[in-house]
């Protein structure tokens, strides 16, 4: 893989200046300066929050872990990289650049923010600032911090991945996939949610600060808990069922895998392999030119088919979806863009002037509802659940009366069913990066 990236990086990162130079000038901004981020300390404490990089930093090249570096940017030019190496004797330093990507910059060291300030290029004209600064370089003469005219056109853009993206993305799929399968031994050895934790962490060679989100390790009725977000230490007698949701990231690009396991060869097993097929007819759905939302309402058909086919709720399929029924059982959205985030940004775009396309009426929480465009990468995770207050305010509704409550009740015990694959949108078949990296491994 390492060879694929030197194959694939310099036509990237000149996709990237492309799509700078492009809406530099549309903006009327001559300049970038792009600061990788700063630490956070905690609130009276002199220790820090884990650091996380600025995405747009991230795009131009694979350095995710070094505070207080700049990318400096003017069409036609060689982008400069004030690169971070503090003089330190309570950490330690980040290292001389190597690998693929340092011949593409001109590299300079420093020191200190004070050092950055020092060696900083004069604006030419007018400058944009890109990254969260918090007003520590309003005396540097960096220009307008984040004008929202030129990231809509970088978000917009941003969805559609190079091949150099699209190979960091299959191998943090594959790196994701090495640590679901850790995970579900461990839940069949009898392992606590925090040991299957510390399985999956240990197979994808992650510390859980490196993940791309905090993973979600849920048995029995956590599941219904849909960011479900402890490690329980205490071992579970009575086990039913497991689910994950957790990836890995290479060079700072996510994947976001979700399975779900039952404990026994029950009836809930058999519900887990009927949302299974479902969920892969859906995303074998992604094409170019599709509406995204028509496949989330898809998916409440889905859903609805299912609540109905096991005796959950006695009304016609239509019926479910139309009394909003479905909602109760699936909440979410059927899934969003991924890349250097995993609700990656664009998602409401419907172009590079910034104008959005709504939610439909009713799904408040989907994040994706762009048409489908070859290279776009998205996640299709549509769920089944048993979550209490939600079934609460059903069962108090005029709607309750069509519910099947005694099985309902019967399997609140196993929290509920989310399956996620990671697909890349093409004008044919789509690539189902997660089912393949499953079927290498």
């Amino acid at each position: 893989m390492t060879t694929e990236f030197v194959s694939t990086y310099p036509a990237h990162i000149e996709t990237v200046r492309e799509r700078f130079d492009r809406a530099l000038a549309e903006t009327g901004f001559d300049r970038a300066v792009i600061y990788s981020g700063g630490f956070r300390a905690h609130f009276l404490d002199d220790s820090n929050a884990h650091f996380r990089v600025n995405p747009h930093f991230n795009t131009w090249l694979p350095v995710v872990d070094n505070p207080d570096c700049f990318i400096v940017y003017e069409p036609g030019t060689t982008p400069i990289l004030l690169f971070h190496r503090p003089v330190d004797f309570w950490y330690k330093p980040p290292g001389e650049p190597s690998g693929y990507w340092p011949e593409h910059f001109d590299i300079r060291f420093v020191t200190s923010l004070d050092d950055a300030k020092r060696q900083m290029p004069a604006a030419t004209s007018r400058s944009a600032l890109i990254g969260e600064s918090g007003g520590r370089f309003a005396d540097w003469g960096l220009g307008e911090p984040n004008p929202q005219a030129l990231l809509n056109r970088l978000h917009y853009e941003r969805a559609y991945k190079t091949d150099y993206e699209l190979d960091c993305m299959r191998m943090a799929n594959r790196r994701g996939v090495r640590g679901h399968l850790a995970a579900a031994q461990a839940f069949r050895d009898g392992a606590s949610e925090f040991q299957i934790l510390l399985a999956f962490l240990e197979a994808t060679g992650h510390t859980q600060e490196e993940l791309p989100y905090s993973a979600i390790i849920a048995l029995n009725e956590h599941a219904a808990t849909l960011h479900y977000q402890l490690f329980n230490h205490e071992h579970t007698v009575a086990r039913h069922s497991f689910l994950i949701d957790s990836g890995a990231s290479t060079h700072g690009y996510a994947s976001d895998i979700t399975r779900t396991y039952s404990a026994e060869d029950d009836e809930f097993a058999e519900l887990i392999a009927a949302l299974d097929k479902a969920q892969q007819t859906l995303a074998g759905s992604v094409t170019a030119g599709l509406d995204y939302r028509e496949l989330h309402l898809r998916a409440h058909e889905v859903i609805a088919q299912l609540l109905a086919q096991f005796e959950f709720v006695h009304l016609e399929p239509g019926a479910i979806v139309a009394t909003g029924i479905s909602s109760t059982f699936l909440p979410h959205g059927l899934g969003h863009f991924l890349g250097l985030q995993v609700h990656d940004v664009g998602g409401f775009l419907k172009n590079r002037d910034g104008e959005t396309i709504p939610q439909p009426d009713g799904h408040p929480f989907l994040r994706l509802t762009r048409t489908l465009e070859s290279r776009e990468v998205l996640t299709i995770e549509p769920g089944l659940y048993f979550i209490e207050p939600l079934l609460d305010k059903l069962k108090q509704s005029g709607n309750g009366r069509h519910v099947n409550w005694k099985k309902v009740d019967a399997f609140r015990r196993y929290g509920g069913i989310r399956i996620e694959d990671n697909v890349v949108v093409t004008d044919s078949v789509p690539e189902n990066m997660t089912r393949d990296a499953f079927a290498a491994a």
